[in-house]
């Protein structure tokens, strides 16, 4: 290897480490405080982070878990809504309205009850895996 590209790889190489502690600096923003909910299936987090110039925002993360056939271990699929304080009113105006929207047509909403995946599991026979019903015991 000549000179000139052993020197471009040491360069290549650095950048490349700078570029990769940047990302991970970036997706570990300080998380100043923090709250889930779980829901049936999905867990939703709520995140209250510290930006780089040192102002709050809401990270809303959903998380769903997912289990492809023949999958042993479950994946989890997770889509994230950042929200700036100069949002909140409009956001929680807009939030509470479409709630109250829903609950005029459909009257009082019951809260969903815990999850937890022993509940959807088959009774089985002696020595066999448990079954699970999947989405409305179609899949497994």
């Amino acid at each position: 290897m000549c000179k000139k590209n052993r020197t471009f790889a040491a360069v290549f190489l650095t950048n490349k480490e700078k570029m990769e502690k940047n990302q991970e600096e970036r997706r570990e923003q300080e998380i100043v405080y923090s709250r889930s909910i779980k829901a049936g299936k999905r867990i939703y987090y709520l995140d209250v982070r510290k930006a780089r110039n040192n102002d709050l925002y809401l990270s809303i993360t959903e998380s769903k878990r997912r289990q492809a056939e023949g999958e042993e271990v479950p994946s989890f699929e997770k889509h994230k809504l950042f929200l700036y304080k100069e949002d909140f009113a409009h956001f929680t105006e807009g939030l509470q309205d479409v709630i109250a929207y829903v609950q005029s047509q459909l009257g009082e909403i019951e809260a969903r009850p815990e999850y937890t995946p022993e509940e959807t599991a088959e009774p089985e026979a002696e020595g066999e895996e448990p079954k699970r019903k999947g989405f409305f015991g179609i899949f497994k």
